[in-house]
């Protein structure tokens, strides 16, 4: 038995970009709103907080309104920062680094001394700033604005990690798309080169009603696959009405050899899949089975629905495994392959998709994706 076979976790291929363990999107869509209530709770909390230490050391409430000063200054210096801060970011980067920091330290000097003096009204009688108060202003005022700052960047880089990924989700959206339609396209050719074969033999017998009759059949099947997006899902009932009408065609070539049989479960018919996928498959098995045969063989097309997976089966009754079969299809290219990549590109690791041949002849593809009432291709494209 060949198997290839993958868990289902319920993940999607279209989200397949590795997203941050949190986010907060939703808050910071609008940047403005989000700094401004940032900035509003992050100072609100730091005036409560040197508020209630301030109490709790002796001091009266008179002696709190240092502590409010300080905050509202602090307020309005961390506005300036961020004016700044933000016209740093456009420049060079080591250009940007030294203003920075050279800016930090004026900003830090210049909070610590009007802290300092502040804090002078109530310390002594005679306000002034000495070097004693003023240093250990300027350690309070750089933890605070270094702080704000080392946050200021982080929500920033955080927002930027943020803009790339959806960026390379778009990216990555738009190379899966254009490989499942690549995909998809390989299949057209594929088929009329094996129809179009077929034709030319009839053409050669002069049996020129049954060529007629094919092209008639080829140009319906063909209308059928134009009318559909080659990433676009259609139901199962799409995909069994345009089976049968690609079995017609072959009907014309192998008759009673070819006996198809179908069993599709009613409640399964609004499942979406990509379009084509059964095709290759009762090729693979017209090729391997029904050709090599004198007798033919019997094709058969299960659809079920357990639960919220479909699962699909497509058997004959052929020789069983031969080598070469699993690979790609030697005419162009395409084969069980196909699917096998187009089923990853649609579901990624949310589906199962496995081979199996019985010693005593007869060979199975099996594949279970998810139950899906919606073209989740069409709408991520």
């Amino acid at each position: 038995m060949a198997n290839s076979s993958a868990p289902h976790p319920g993940s999607s291929a279209l989200n397949s970009a590795r997203r941050l363990p949190f986010t907060a999107r939703p808050f910071f869509e609008n940047k403005a709103r989000a700094f401004w209530i940032l900035q509003a709770v992050g100072w609100s909390g730091y005036l409560l907080l040197r508020g209630v230490v301030s109490i709790s050391n002796g001091l009266s409430l008179d002696g709190v309104i240092p502590v409010i000063v300080e905050a509202i200054v602090g307020y309005c210096i961390t506005l300036l920062l961020s004016t700044m801060y933000g016209q740093y970011r456009q420049m060079n980067r080591l250009v940007g680094i030294f203003l920075t920091i050279a800016t930090l330290a004026a900003a830090t000097f210049l909070y610590a001394v009007l802290d300092a003096f502040t804090f002078s009204f109530i310390a002594t009688s005679t306000p002034g700033v000495t070097l004693t108060r003023l240093l250990g202003s300027v350690y309070v005022t750089f933890t605070v604005l270094f702080g704000w700052s080392a946050l200021y960047f982080g929500i920033n880089f955080y927002l930027i990690v943020e803009a790339q990924i959806d960026q390379m989700e778009h990216l990555e959206n738009q190379a899966s798309t254009a490989q499942l339609a690549m995909l998809r396209y390989q299949l057209n050719p594929h088929f009329l080169f094996n129809t179009l074969n077929s034709i030319s033999t009839l053409v050669l017998l002069k049996q020129t009603e049954r060529a007629n009759a094919m092209l008639s059949r080829l140009s319906s099947f063909l209308r059928y696959t134009l009318a559909n997006e080659p990433t676009a899902h259609v139901t199962v009932a799409q995909e069994v009405d345009q089976l049968k009408l690609y079995l017609e065609i072959e009907k014309m070539r192998f008759e009673d050899r070819m006996r198809p049989k179908f069993d599709i479960d009613p409640r399964a018919e609004r499942a979406r899949l990509p379009s084509l996928l059964l095709q290759p498959l009762v090729e693979n098995a017209i090729k391997y089975a029904v050709t090599p045969q004198e007798e033919g063989a019997d094709i058969h097309v299960e659809v079920r629905l357990a639960g919220e997976r479909v699962q699909i089966a497509v058997s004959d009754t052929g020789p069983g495994l031969i080598e070469g079969r699993i690979g790609s299809s030697h005419s162009t290219g395409v084969g069980l392959a196909n699917i096998r990549d187009r089923l990853v590109q649609a579901y990624g690791p949310d589906h199962r998709f496995e081979t199996r041949s019985t010693p005593a002849g007869g060979f199975s593809v099996e594949i279970e994706i998810p139950y899906q009432l919606e073209d989740v291709n069409r709408e991520a494209a």
